[in-house]
């Protein structure tokens, strides 16, 4: 296999394995386990675990900036909030996506990480302002509906779907994708 494929098979990897268990939760052990490479490869193709984090964190970043740059693009007469909304709903199906921004999101107070998930919180805000058009109030509820999104993938919390408070909560944050979501979420176990 050539060193480009096994970068990004670790990087994928990585993405997964940050995702369920965060940073401080994962060790480079564990991601090189995922990619079935030895943990002296990921080290030595990535530095440190920290420099590993921060390369998935730009990764997941571009694939989000992405797919909201390929939304704008399409003119099809939909509502754009919602088509974002939905484009958003959908990254969940790529493993530990949004789980690893997240988490990035989080560590404000470590001096690399934090810096680089505030740069990026304030790209995903500056595509909502001055790209897709959103105002200030409409990109702050576009952010606060993903955090809810976020933390409800991580909580898990179809494996309490029965509850009707649950699913009612659910139902209102994936008011299209609940079928799709449930099968997410009950994959991460």
């Amino acid at each position: 296999m050539r060193s480009e494929d096994r970068r990004e098979l670790i990087l994928a990897a990585a993405m997964r394995v940050f995702g369920d268990s965060g940073y401080v939760g994962t060790t480079t052990a564990e991601i090189a386990r995922a990619a079935e490479v030895s943990q002296p490869y990921v080290v030595r193709m990535f530095g440190t675990k920290e420099k590993l984090f921060i390369e998935v964190l730009g990764r997941a970043l571009d694939l989000l900036m992405q797919t909201f740059r390929g939304v704008v693009e399409q003119a099809d007469g939909q509502d754009l909030h919602q088509r974002i909304g939905l484009a958003y709903v959908e990254l969940a199906e790529t493993p530990g996506l949004l789980l690893s921004l997240m988490h990035g999101f989080v560590l404000g107070n470590d001096p690399v990480i934090g810096r680089e998930g505030r740069r990026g919180f304030m790209v995903v805000y500056r595509f909502l302002r001055h790209e897709a058009g959103f105002s200030a109030e409409e990109a702050n509820q576009f952010l606060s509906g993903g955090m809810l999104i976020n933390t409800m993938i991580g909580l898990r919390m179809a494996e309490d779907l029965a509850d009707p408070d649950v699913r009612e909560l659910m139902e209102t944050a994936f008011p299209t994708k609940l079928d799709a979501m449930r099968g997410l979420l009950g994959e991460q176990r």
